[in-house]
């Protein structure tokens, strides 16, 4: 098991006190101190700077609680493991994106684990960021990435291509388009996704580069959430700029329209990312295999 005192370690760094630590591990508030006092002496640093109502963690703290949870992660990743083995049994966790989390990738999952009984798979929606450090915790097998990838430290295969399009309700005089202009979207109501997801960084950074600035666009609301921005999209809200992947259930169904912006390439591939001691590569190729004969049907 994991040892005590990396426990404590890590309730302190949640609650950021000791008292409420203490609670939330059943332990008295002078063992907390305890184990905190035994895990600096043995490590030779400083984990807290205390001040009056709260303790924040130092440099070096910072660093201890990274690998206490990786540490956490890969003891419970054993444990799972090994259960799985006793019943003949193999779990993964994926991690998702918002827009990932819109698409067919949920449904094909969904398929593979009803195909195989004997995969169980556990679906994590987090922003990409948030997926790297997961994936570099131990905490989630795989994720599902729209865009850069990152050198070093993962693997990468290809799943799909994907692009941004101007999405809108079919009543708005523009879908009967075959594309739309710069020009044209500034005079709409936009509804966009948070400045910190990927899909509104690519969009501005294509913007940019062509010249252009989200400055110049009226930006009506922003939502993080996808199945809203297309909701409100559909009620004539305003028309937003989404991946086209996000967006086909309601494409088929004639729900939406989308459409190319004119001079604008937003295209960006979606990978799964997996560590470089991943041994189930036998699972993400069926996985591939299913999606890709999922999209061409």
């Amino acid at each position: 098991m994991l040892d005590p005192k990396l426990e404590t370690l890590l309730a302190v760094a949640e609650h950021r006190n000791f008292t409420r630590a203490a609670q939330a591990l059943g332990l008295t508030q002078p063992a907390v101190s305890h184990h905190i006092g035994l895990l600096e002496k043995q490590l030779g640093i400083k984990l807290f700077l205390r001040g009056n109502s709260a303790f924040e963690l130092t440099p070096e703290g910072e660093i201890a609680v990274r690998y206490a949870l990786r540490l956490k992660a890969l003891y419970q990743a054993m444990c799972r493991d090994l259960r799985d083995r006793r019943r003949q049994m193999t779990h993964i966790r994926v991690g998702l994106t918002h827009t990932s989390e819109s698409n067919t990738i949920t449904e094909m999952l969904a398929r593979y684990s009803t195909l195989n009984n004997h995969v169980s798979i556990t679906i994590i929606t987090d922003t990409i960021k948030n997926l790297y450090a997961r994936l570099a915790n131990f905490e989630i097998d795989i994720a599902v990435v729209e865009g850069t990838r990152l050198p070093g430290a993962f693997n990468y295969l290809a799943l799909d291509t994907d692009c941004l399009v101007c999405v809108l309700d079919n009543d708005n005089p523009l879908a009967r388009h075959a594309q739309v202009t710069l020009e044209e979207l500034k005079a709409q109501n936009m509804i966009l996704r948070l400045p910190s997801s990927a899909t509104r960084q690519l969009f501005e950074a294509t913007l940019t580069s062509v010249g252009e600035t989200i400055e110049d666009f009226n930006i009506s609301i922003e939502v993080d959430n996808i199945s809203t921005i297309k909701d409100l999209v559909r009620k004539g809200m305003g028309i937003s700029i989404l991946p086209q992947s996000a967006c086909m259930n309601e494409l088929r169904k004639k729900k939406l329209t989308a459409l190319p912006i004119e001079n604008l390439n937003m295209t960006r591939e979606i990978s799964l990312v997996y560590g470089k001691d991943f041994l189930r590569l036998d699972i993400l190729h069926d996985i591939v295999e299913l999606y890709r004969a999922g999209v061409q049907l």
